[in-house]
Formats: structure tokens, sequence, C-alpha cells
């Protein structure tokens, strides 16, 4: 089962906007990808979880069968998202992750998710590092970091899937200098790319916004877009932040990236047919903005240091 793919080259200037079913958490996904589609976006970020595709549900090859069909039907594309807060322990949030002392269900679940991407003909499949836990020493972490995104990069080979991992502030792989640091210990695999936070730059990158686009060009395999802070770790609609998207959306044209732009609005849920509403105007608006260096409209904010002991959410 396959989806649509995405534009051709003739549209290659043109950004393919979708939106993430984690910030449609109230409803049932069908209806999600309807509301999504019915507003116009090109595809969805699909979060794998409890009432969203549930790989541990019985009845998996079915229920993917019948989501592929639904994603074609409305011409949706779609990526694969694993950021699923108590999927795997009713307890822990986002536990287990790769660094804890049993990293095996997190494993499987990620086999799964690369099973389900092939299957659904996915863009990308997203994953991250995780919080390292107290008890573990930054090196073992480390070593168990490795070892795990090794597992599922053989996974991902053997499926024709390719992986995009996610810098996430406050987890052990949190900017793109550790995630390039990551890709090099795996011994720069062709398909495990980057999967990018527009909002993360803003929150703790040493670059402007459009300026980490350019850094990791050659990787990006899936991009998620929302507003931030400088060191604040939050999701925000955009408008509320302090990013300047007008210049982030042309450096992704310039760039050549041609996946999915998804919004990531996970707190968003109790509105999330109005919100996703505003924000594909928006970003139609944004994208369609001249973008001149001597406009001030593209002019990024200043770059600095996050303050110490910033807050951070995850």
């Amino acid at each position: 089962m396959s989806v649509p793919a995405p534009r051709s080259a003739a549209d290659s200037t043109t950004l393919r906007f979708g939106y993430g079913t984690n910030g449609f958490a109230n409803h049932r996904l069908d209806d999600a990808l309807a509301v999504i589609a019915d507003l116009g976006y090109d595809g969805v970020a699909l979060t794998l979880d409890h009432d969203h595709l549930d790989p541990f549900a019985p009845g998996l090859t079915r229920r993917v069968a019948a989501v592929g069909k639904r994603l074609a039907s409305l011409g949706l594309a779609v990526v694969i998202e694993t950021g699923a807060r108590y999927l795997l322990d009713p307890w822990q949030k986002h536990a287990p992750t790769l660094l804890h002392d049993d990293p095996t269900r997190r494993i499987e679940f990620l086999r799964r998710a690369v099973r389900i991407g092939a299957d659904l003909g996915a863009e990308a499949v997203s994953f991250w590092a995780g919080v390292r836990p107290e008890a573990v020493s930054p090196q073992c972490a480390w070593d168990r970091l490795v070892a795990g995104c090794a597992t599922v990069v053989d996974a991902a080979e053997a499926a024709g899937v390719t992986l995009g991992f996610e810098p996430e502030p406050g987890m052990l792989v949190q900017d793109i200098a550790d995630w390039r640091r990551l890709h090099a210990a795996l011994g720069n695999p062709a398909r495990f790319g980057i999967t990018l936070d527009i909002g993360h730059c803003r929150c703790l990158e040493p670059w402007p916004v459009p300026q980490c686009v350019a850094e990791v060009a050659g990787h990006l395999v899936n991009v998620q877009i929302d507003d931030m802070r400088r060191g604040v770790h939050e999701h925000l609609e955009f408008g509320v932040g302090e990013i300047d998207f007008p210049p982030v959306l042309a450096a992704l044209r310039d760039a050549g990236y041609r996946g999915l732009v998804a919004v990531e609005l996970p707190r968003d849920s109790h509105a999330a047919p109005a919100v996703a509403a505003r924000s594909i105007e928006f970003l139609r608006a944004a994208a369609t903005t001249d973008c001149h260096p001597a406009s001030t409209l593209c002019s990024a904010p200043a770059e600095a240091t996050p303050a110490e002991g910033a807050p951070v959410q995850i």
C-alpha cells in the first residue's frame, strides 16, 4: 500500500505542508485525516499512538492497510512519528527509551514503525534519543544510543525506509552538533537523515534559523514547523513566538527540500481544527512573501545563548 508521491519536478519550488496527528489527539484518526485534507494540507505526520494506529493492538496488518487506503483516497502523503508519550509505559512518559537498562520494547516499537512506514510508503520514519536516566552515565547512555540506533538502521535498510533522527531539547541528542556526532558514530549511513524542528532551532541552536536549514540541507529528510522562543521548549502557534518564517521557508526551498513541512503543535488538540486552519493560512502567506536580503521582514531575530536554567518542555 502506498500514498501519492511527492510533487513532480515541475512543482519543485513549492513547499508541501503537513499537519501532525499529535495535534489531533481528541479526534478519531479517520476524522483527523479528513479535516487535515479538507484544509488543503499535502500530508500528515502520523504519530503512532493508542488511538492513532496503535502498533501493538491486534489486527495491525489490516489496520495499516485501511489507513493506507484512507491516505490515498484523501491524497495525503505521510511521515511516521514515534513520540507518543505513554504508549510503552503507562507510568512513565516516553519510557523506555534507547537509553534505559532494558530498551527492548522501544526497539520493538521502532522496528514496527519502520515496517508500518514501509507499508504506507512513508517519506520518513522519525525518532529521537530520549532523556538520559539519572542512574545512567553519559558514556553508557551514548553507547546504548549508538547500539540501539544501529539496530534501527539495519531494519530501515532492510525495509528500504528513510530514518529521520530528531534532535530534541533536553534529550541526549539535542542539537545539530549532537546529530552529526551520532551520524558519524554510526558510520554515516545513507538512510539515517535528520528531522529538523524549526522551533527547536530558535530554542537552542547557535545560528539563525535559516542557517540551521542550510547546515543540514544534505541530510534533511523531515521537517516539523512551529513557533518558539529562545531558551524555552514550548511549541507555539505561528506568530506567538520569535521566528520570522518567510526566510525559513525560503531557506527550505533554497536547500532543495522536497519533503513534508509538518505543523507540530502537540498541546493544541483542544482546538485542533481551528489551529490547523490558522496554521495553513499563515504558512501559505509566509511562503508567498518576497524574501530579499534588504527586506526587514526577512531579517532573522538575533541569536543569543539560552539563559542558564531556561525552562524546557519535552
